[in-house]
């Protein structure tokens, strides 16, 4: 009877495909008692169905009733803990269960390097590769592998070039994840020094590689990488196609991006939403915004990022008024896709959308409309003004007259709303309303506050804006030079969030 009831659990647990037959099943198991039992057939077997269907909570749970766990079910929570939202809980309870007894071995300390990579935990990171050690586990290669990417991901690249160096044995992710660590630094001459002596290349490696020139603001190395792959008979995937698109768009090379375009009409019948979007920039930014638009409304379920990406294109690139009336069309959308699932619900805009719809406001002199828009920001759609809000705001103003009120508007932006703008595409949004192309007035603005408060970061900071939004870049690295010989530094404790990462998420989502 007994056996019978074992092969029967041992069935659901193979079969086990949804939550709710894990809840079944736990049910059935708790019944029986078989849960109790010292018996990896069951409690491993249950608890990583758990990790697999349920949150870190659940499984956590479902392992404090297991009552001689072994080394694989701790090994089981420890990588449900990195990947979580709590990835730093698998630190915690790594060293909670060595006080039970734990013995870990190879297979413990790959997730646990992963968990301290993902928030960037030095200190706990150097603490388990200390275990690593003092388990005897170091010439592991998934162990050093590990490792690796833990020192790349944190900026270590001395320690990780090290781990790397001291392998006997390296596979692709080996090499993947040093030449990532160092694109991640900006040292790109030796990526690709370590790119091209790679012994065998996968597609990670060559994505790798394509983003670190794109995000270096070098497309044509980027594209030329491409080619180069593939010449060599290699097919990209989705994420491929999205770096390659996105460089023809930095680049404005049209022809390229239409030649990949026609390459995926003809290898796919239908275009995900990432790849559509990615083109709908691309054809906005060389200034093709009707081919853009043909794209944009084949798309049936469009996300918050794909309406910006149509809208930017009108206001930024395109004709103002098509981006304003594409705007009230978006409001009026209920339609959102969220994952696989169609859900009728309304669509808000963010930040991004309200810096188009001011520059468009900008462009076509639209006091009334920009003053509207720039209100609802806050008081309908609970969005803070940043600097690029108010440096639209006080382009709109310049461009109708008003050029008492736009200074004031740039004296008197508040300083937690007063962002970095270190990224060529947000001069690129910012800079098609930057008071009749002159940024002079606001230069003239922000030297005269640094000449009243010469101690003061966020007027150094609000010059350094200027000169992003207006793309002089040689200005921004002198004002720089000045702060850091007068000594100036950052307010402590004030949280600012930078803005490329707003545009990199839109662009390269």
């Amino acid at each position: 009877m007994a056996s019978r009831i074992s092969i029967k659990a041992l069935e659901f647990l193979d079969s086990c495909r949804s939550l709710t037959e894990l809840y079944q099943i736990q049910a059935h198991l708790v019944i029986t008692g078989l849960l109790q039992v010292q018996n990896p057939s069951f409690s491993c077997r249950f608890l990583k169905l758990c990790s697999q269907h349920c949150d870190i909570q659940y499984t956590s749970l479902v392992f404090r009733c297991i009552h001689f766990p072994d080394t694989f079910s701790v090994n089981t929570v420890i990588k449900a803990y990195a990947c979580s939202n709590v990835p730093d809980n698998a630190v915690v309870f790594y060293y909670e269960r060595l006080k039970d007894g734990f013995l870990p071995n190879s297979f413990t300390f790959s997730p646990l390097m992963s968990a301290c990579a993902k928030r960037g935990r030095v200190y706990l990171g150097q603490k388990c590769h200390g275990q690593v050690v003092k388990n005897g586990v170091g010439g592991v290669l998934e162990v050093q592998n590990a490792l690796v990417h833990f020192y790349s991901s944190c900026g270590l690249i001395g320690l990780a070039r090290k781990v790397f160096e001291g392998m006997d044995e390296r596979d692709v992710v080996s090499w993947n994840s040093i030449v990532n660590g160092y694109v991640n630094v900006g040292e790109l001459v030796v990526a690709r020094q370590l790119f091209d002596a790679m012994p065998c290349r996968n597609l990670v490696g060559w994505n790798v590689m394509m983003t670190g020139y794109l995000h270096s603001n070098n497309p044509g190395k980027c594209l030329k990488l491409f080619r180069e792959m593939a010449q060599r008979g290699l097919n990209g995937n989705d994420t491929t196609i999205v770096i390659a698109v996105t460089a023809c768009a930095r680049s404005a090379r049209m022809k390229e991006g239409k030649s990949v375009h026609g390459r995926l009409i003809k290898e796919f019948k239908d275009l995900n939403l990432i790849i559509s979007t990615t083109l709908i920039h691309m054809y906005s930014r060389c200034g093709r915004a009707e081919i853009a638009r043909l794209i944009f409304d084949r798309i049936s379920i469009k996300n918050i990022v794909c309406w910006n990406a149509m809208i930017l294109g009108y206001c930024i690139h395109g004709n103002p008024k098509d981006g304003l009336n594409l705007y009230s069309n978006f409001l009026s959308s209920r339609l959102v896709s969220t994952g696989k699932n169609h859900v009728d619900s309304l669509v808000l805009p963010d930040e991004i959308t309200f810096v188009g719809v001011l520059c468009a406001c900008a462009r076509e002199g639209l006091l009334t409309e920009g003053r509207k828009h720039f209100g609802n920001m806050s008081d309908v759609f609970g969005i803070k003004p940043s600097f690029a809000h108010y440096w639209c705001m006080a382009n709109l103003l310049a461009n109708v007259g008003l050029m008492q009120e736009a200074t004031e508007i740039l004296k008197n932006i508040p300083v937690d709303s007063n962002l970095p703008l270190e990224s060529s595409l947000w001069s690129e949004l910012l800079g098609s309303a930057r008071f009749g192309r002159d940024v002079s007035l606001g230069e003239q603005i922000a030297n005269k506050l640094i000449d009243q408060d010469p101690e003061n970061f966020w007027h150094y900071l609000l010059l350094v804006n200027i000169y992003a939004a207006a793309g002089r870049w040689d200005d921004v690295t002198q004002t720089k030079e000045r702060m850091k010989k007068r000594g100036i530094e950052r307010t402590p404790g004030c949280s600012l969030k930078d803005l490329k990462e707003i545009v990199h998420d839109m662009s390269a989502t």
